[in-house]
């Protein structure tokens, strides 16, 4: 069953259609995106979604689609099918355009096919075929023109067109040359007549110059002859211009029918490019509007989380404006719901947000919801919104909603949405209110989906009575009066008439009359919602200050947990730290001492002696305190601890032994070393402006003079003296 075009027009689809357009880069694109109409089958509904939501997820790829623009080969692809009929050169290279594009596409789509899933399966059935493209630049270059080696008679004839031009430069040049020394030319000499070089001859002497005259200038002073030694040459060229057309319409022609059997490939390209254009137009459509591919719902079942209504989103972006997103849901326990509340609180916008969303969600269009919704795919969607008064049928608009209702009750079925903006209204309340009531009860009975908005009171109480209905209403700020434009399911509203007359400057002491007029049971009743809605309102505010209070809280425990974490951190690191510092301490003051006890003896195996039993001890401590006590077994299976002082005692002995190898090996080579630097030190003569520094010192000098065996060192702020055996070189100067 599909959607009507009065449906679609009731929530404004041409209009989000239009929007899409925009974002096509081709004509052909654009008039397939206005022709969008609603799916009936799920299998290609759901295939369309998942093209667009592939395109869309590309704008953030690395990966993106290649571009997709195309010139329309309509016109082309008639002209191959009409026998004995030619394309021009823009046209084969309009047909070259298309086929690189495409199997641009069919490559692309083959290489990345795990991230375009979707789309691949769409291009499959392509072939990938550059044999047009081949056989077209074969004869045509890419800036439109039939190539030489198209023909060897067209080569053969632009050769002769070549020498002919030649021919033709050179006689004229002579034949100016001569008129200018004989005083007949002009300033200007020459010109440009038809095409053709011309003398501009003086008029005076234009009998005096061979030629024909092809024109003369306005004031008729000068006359612009083509010279006779070049008539000869040009109409030879005429002639094989003329030939070389004739040769090009012939190779072209010939190329036409190499390629009329590909017309239905080249269809097929053109269809593929048009639609991934339509495609990529819905991605870009969806990313301006933030809209996403919703979860598809085999139950029947639908939930609209903080739905947009695209129209309007869009319209309050441009002027700064915050949109309020409603949230919905309908399944088997609450398929039909009853939204009610003032004047000007969003009952119509929600209606048709729902409305909207649905019908762009069916033609394979993302939507701008909250990625936890889920849609399902109804068999027709029925509207009844606005005033629908007609009239070319002489209807007023109670017959036309009435005929409406006729054409529901016939149509709707338990896979209907129904979407009724004021629901009974346009007749007496009372009357119009009852038959409502009972369509009402036979959409439920249908176990038709609906979403209905009325002010009616029977209709709110029929809501609450009937199973698998519900009452919802926009909420409204009593205090300042003002619609807050949220949508609560699960009570009924107040219209607030009586508060919304008043803030409207309408004198208490009408409304007070107006009161009287209304039976005491309805006032008692819309004062009853009306409590009850400011009631909720009151305990929404509070439960949304609580939440907020509750969060603040959360955060500061979380704040105070994580630097309570940094702070016992700090501390374990500082005990740490300490801990080294005071090993390192140790340490130090134990290489003091024995440094000490060495300065004083000049003793140095007693200084070997004694640092290698420091070591061992400093290494037998390391050792208890890593490895771990090993247990050994007895016979009574009771683990007895082994010490580990042989293990220790065999450890030293080897450590000692090889620090005495390397010892030895040090200062073989310390001594290399050293009788190294005193030949050089003997052999260098120091010279001034050289670096140097003192043999027990640091500080680096520069010398500044020498005098025989005494050396002067500037360190830029004092000057010392030394003898040359107590220095050393550092760098030369």
């Amino acid at each position: 069953m599909a959607i009507s075009l009065k449906t679609l027009q009731d929530l404004e689809f041409p209009l989000v259609l239009n929007k899409v357009a925009t974002y096509c880069v081709t004509q052909l694109g654009k008039e397939l995106a206005t022709k969008i109409v609603p799916f009936t089958k799920k299998a290609p509904l759901v295939e369309t979604l998942k093209q667009t939501h592939e395109y869309l997820a590309s704008f953030e790829s690395d990966n993106r689609l290649p571009s997709h623009y195309f010139d329309n080969i309509s016109k082309e692809i008639h002209l191959l099918n009409i026998e004995d009929s030619y394309l021009d050169v823009a046209s084969f290279l309009k047909i070259v355009k298309l086929v690189d594009t495409t199997n641009e596409h069919l490559k692309f789509l083959k290489k990345y096919k795990a991230y375009y899933p979707t789309l691949y399966l769409f291009s499959s059935h392509l072939i990938y075929d550059k044999t047009i493209s081949k056989t077209v630049l074969e004869k045509i270059s890419d800036y439109g023109e039939v190539l030489d080696k198209a023909s060897v008679l067209l080569k053969a004839i632009r050769r002769e067109i070549r020498e002919i031009k030649g021919l033709i430069s050179g006689s004229f040049n002579t034949a100016m040359s001569k008129a200018n020394s004989s005083g007949y030319l002009d300033e200007i000499k020459e010109s440009l007549v038809d095409n053709q070089r011309v003398l501009a001859v003086t008029a005076m002497y234009r009998k005096k110059v061979k030629g024909v005259i092809l024109g003369t200038s306005k004031s008729g002073s000068i006359a612009f002859i083509a010279p006779e030694a070049t008539q000869t040459h040009t109409r030879r060229l005429q002639n094989l211009e003329f030939e070389e057309k004739e040769e090009i319409i012939a190779i072209l022609k010939a190329l036409t029918n190499t390629l009329r059997p590909f017309v239905t490939d080249l269809e097929a390209y053109q269809n593929y490019l048009t639609h991934i254009d339509c495609v990529a137009a819905k991605a870009g459509y969806a990313s301006k509007i933030k809209a996403i591919l919703p979860t598809i719902s085999d139950e029947k079942a639908c939930y609209y989380k903080e739905a947009y209504h695209p129209l309007l989103f869009e319209q309050n972006n441009a002027l700064g404006l915050k949109t309020i997103p409603q949230s919905l849901k309908l399944d088997q326990q609450q398929h039909i719901i009853v939204i009610s509340g003032p004047n000007a609180g969003g009952k119509s916008i929600t209606l048709k947000t729902i409305g909207l969303l649905q019908i762009m969600f069916q033609s394979g269009l993302l939507v701008p919801v909250h990625r936890k919704s889920s849609f399902h795919l109804f068999d027709t969607v029925l509207t009844d919104i606005g005033d629908n008064q007609s009239i070319e049928n002489q209807l007023s608009t109670y017959s036309y909603r009435l005929k409406n209702m006729r054409q529901f009750l016939r149509k709707s079925n338990n896979n209907t949405l129904l979407l009724i903006d004021e629901f009974g209204t346009g007749s007496d309340p009372e009357l119009g209110g009852a038959l409502a009531e009972v369509f009402l009860e036979e959409f439920h009975a249908k176990n038709a989906f609906g979403v209905i908005t009325t002010h009616y009171a029977n209709l709110k109480v029929l809501a609450d009575e009937l199973p698998f209905a519900t009452n919802a209403n926009m909420q409204f700020d009593e205090r300042s009066l003002e619609p807050l434009f949220k949508l609560f399911v699960g009570q009924a509203g107040s219209s607030f008439t009586f508060e919304v007359a008043s803030k409207n400057g309408i004198p208490y002491s009408l409304i007070n009359r107006a009161k009287k007029k209304v039976s005491g049971e309805k006032v008692r009743l819309d004062r009853s919602i009306s409590k009850l809605q400011k009631e909720r309102n009151r305990l929404q505010r509070n439960s949304e200050n609580l939440e907020k209070e509750h969060l603040k809280v959360k955060e500061k425990g979380d704040l105070l947990a994580n630097d309570q974490e940094k702070i016992h951190q700090k501390l374990t690191d500082f005990n740490v730290l300490y801990e080294e510092n005071q090993k390192m301490l140790t340490y130090g003051r134990k290489v003091n001492e024995l440094l000490n006890r060495f300065f004083q003896t000049k003793n140095k195996k007693k200084l070997l002696a004694d640092f290698f039993n420091w070591t061992a001890a400093e290494q037998t401590k390391h050792i208890k305190k890593t490895t771990p006590v090993k247990l050994k077994t007895t016979k009574t299976n009771k683990p007895i601890a082994v010490k580990p002082e042989k293990v220790t005692k065999e450890k030293l002995k080897n450590t000692e032994k090889q620090v005495l190898k390397e010892v030895t090996v040090i200062r073989k080579v310390a001594s290399v070393k050293a009788k190294i630097r005193a030949q050089q030190k003997a052999n260098y003569i120091f010279k001034p402006n050289d670096r140097v520094r003192l043999e027990d010192g640091t500080a680096v000098g520069t010398i500044s003079k020498i005098e025989k065996n005494k050396v002067f060192i500037n360190y830029g702020f004092f000057t010392t003296t030394a003898k040359l055996n107590q220095i050393e070189l550092v760098e030369k100067g």
